[in-house]
């Protein structure tokens, strides 16, 4: 069994946010594909995964600044930690859903910064976090309505309430009560019942209590049973240490055109259907439809500073414009979330209270509306565009060349979706190509996807695995073909690409090939540890030699700035000397984090 976190610690927050963003990555279609309340606008997923993005950066920013600091404290405290959490997600907050979560998260901060030693709680403390989670999200929601993510938040808390033991005891107690609860919510709601799902945010709130599991046992959650995680496929670990929970599924075979590749199935998957409902429940809900019928035609979000009075004044203010009204928040800084007829008047009305920004109003069916420049006449988009997320300076330059619009993932700093969203709208196509090329990517780079989505942009996602497939992929687009077309033909080359790469290992691990010391030199095979060496051209040698065994027409190799001339010659005259017909082409690829990347087509 691997390591797991003990007590509610910094280091427990930050494993808890960092897997409960990549079970919200997972499941996010399925919960975007059940959203029908309280409008069926196809987003509670993405809006769920943009704001623990929002909340898992800014607990990363926490550590970091300790980590580049010179202070005598190693690492920031939980009261440290907590408050990143919440202040990132209360920012971040996307949709009614996002803005529920970032109060749950908020409340469950309270009590955690409070601690006794404000460096860890106990069983005790998360038992109090959980119930304070629930009580001050009833508390932000103007009309509270049974059966959605507030109710599955109470059972979470009843059940946890209910419940002795440490962390993981009462973890697993919260969850075990929200999935109970989850499945009653078409019960309680009708519009949950005609649809046949269960509520989209309790499903979302369902996979983070998982991760908090996760976090405490080292279990995760796979159709109706725990079971005990395993170590990452291939991937080096630290010895006695979790690998990081699991990985998209391997890119290899051309999606439908056009349309995203699924990376994996969801953490709870099974989640959406009760072991014996009432009511039928299904995963899967009927196309919703684009604008909600006889409701407020605009969601209008923004964040206010303002005090304590002025938001309840607010609060009346906008209860009577519309509905959906959330406000979280405190401590001067607040989200607001409503529906309304007039976007005008809630403004207006945030501005009254104090002042409001980073305000963001969208038409139900109508993408977003952004009053900035709209006297304007928009500049004219061109047909088609491809995005491709690079590890390193040389690569950004040849994708440019290429005619891509590159993104920068510098190692240890992969870019959020925001960054992908941004390099989308500068492209500023009709159709856009999203090449990832890293698997940790993908729920990142579909999240990205489905907010341009929104925007009228037609987006197709290839999960290329590595830099080598994207460059293969690049190289076969052809913008004047079928969109459809292209995007099968770059998702062929893509899949019939293998890809490794040879890196350093930076301490004492468990892979696949055995354990490696720090300092030896790793060669991966399509992501799992196949080579433990103590020299670079042997080790690439032997690498190389293992993906021409089963053919290949062109070898890539892609340099970093650390590695000679000297590697590539020798694989050049490997190449050249032992396999006919096999070509070789060699980039520079700059700091990329890997010694060298190769592809085999």
């Amino acid at each position: 069994m691997a390591q797991v976190a003990q007590t509610f610690d910094a280091p427990a927050v930050r494993i808890w946010c960092s897997l409960s963003l990549r079970a919200l990555g997972r499941a996010r279609e399925e919960i975007d594909a059940i959203n029908v309340y309280p409008v069926a606008d196809g987003d509670t997923g993405t809006n769920l995964y943009l704001t623990a993005e929002s909340a898992a950066a800014a607990v990363e920013a926490v550590f970091a600044a300790h980590e580049t600091g010179t202070g005598a404290v190693p690492g920031p405290s939980l009261a440290e930690a907590a408050r990143a959490m919440a202040h990132g997600a209360l920012i971040g907050a996307r949709g009614n859903s996002g803005t529920i979560l970032a109060q749950l998260l908020r409340g469950m901060a309270e009590v955690l910064a409070a601690g006794g030693d404000g460096d860890r709680a106990d069983g005790h403390g998360l038992r109090l976090a959980l119930r304070r989670a629930a009580d001050s999200a009833r508390q932000a929601v103007a009309h509270p309505v049974e059966g959605t993510v507030l109710s599955v938040a109470s059972a979470a808390a009843d059940a946890a309430g209910r419940t002795g033991g440490d962390c993981g005891t009462v973890a697993r107690a919260a969850y075990e009560g929200a999935r109970t609860a989850l499945a009653a919510t078409p019960g309680q709601l009708a519009a949950l019942r005609h649809a046949g799902v269960v509520d989209a945010g309790g499903r979302g709130l369902v996979a983070v209590l998982a991760a908090l599991v996760e976090t405490f046992t080292g279990e995760t959650f796979t159709g109706e049973t725990f079971t005990g995680q395993a170590a990452q496929a291939g991937r080096a670990a630290p010895a006695g240490q979790a690998a990081p929970a699991g990985q998209a599924a391997p890119a290899g075979q051309a999606a439908p055109a056009g349309q995203e590749v699924q990376a994996g199935q969801g953490t709870c998957a099974a989640l959406t259907a009760p072991a014996t409902p009432a009511t039928p429940v299904t995963s899967v809900a009927p196309t919703p439809p684009a604008t909600p019928a006889g409701g407020p035609a605009f969601e209008v979000i923004y964040l206010l500073e303002a005090d304590d009075t002025a938001v309840a004044r607010l609060r009346q203010r906008l209860d009577a414009l519309g509905d959906s009204l959330v406000v979280v928040g405190g401590d001067g800084l607040w989200n607001v979330h409503v529906h309304v007829d007039d976007a005008g008047a809630a403004v207006e009305a945030g501005v009254e209270a104090g002042r409001p920004h980073r305000i963001r109003i969208t038409h139900f069916g109508a993408g977003d509306a952004h009053t900035a420049g709209a006297g304007r006449p928009p500049r004219e988009r061109v047909q088609r565009a491809v995005v491709a997320v690079v590890p390193g300076e040389g690569l950004a330059g040849l994708c440019a060349e290429a005619g891509a619009t590159p993104v920068l993932a510098r190692p240890g700093e992969p870019p959020a979706s925001g960054e992908l969203v941004d390099a989308v709208r500068r492209a500023h196509a009709r159709e856009v190509v999203l090449l990832p090329n890293d698997a940790e990517l993908h729920d990142t780079a579909a999240a990205a996807a489905e907010q341009v989505r929104g925007e009228g942009v037609r987006v197709a996602l290839i999960p290329t695995r590595s830099a080598v497939q994207g460059l293969a992929a690049l190289a076969v687009h052809e913008p004047g073909r079928r969109f459809d077309e292209d995007v099968v033909a770059m998702t062929s080359a893509a899949g019939a690409t293998r890809h490794a790469e040879v890196t350093v290992a930076e301490h004492r691990s468990w892979t696949t090939a055995g354990i490696c010391q720090a300092g030896d030199v790793l060669g991966l095979l399509d992501g799992d540890v196949a080579v433990i060496g103590t020299d670079v051209t042997d080790t690439a040698r032997t690498v190389l030699d293992r993906m021409l065994a089963a053919g290949g027409e062109l070898v890539t190799l892609v340099l970093g700035d650390e590695v000679p001339d000297a590697v590539a010659g020798h694989l050049e005259a490997r190449v050249r000397e032992s396999y006919l017909a096999v070509d070789t082409v060699v980039y520079r690829g700059g700091r990329q984090g890997a010694l060298l990347f190769i592809g085999v087509e």
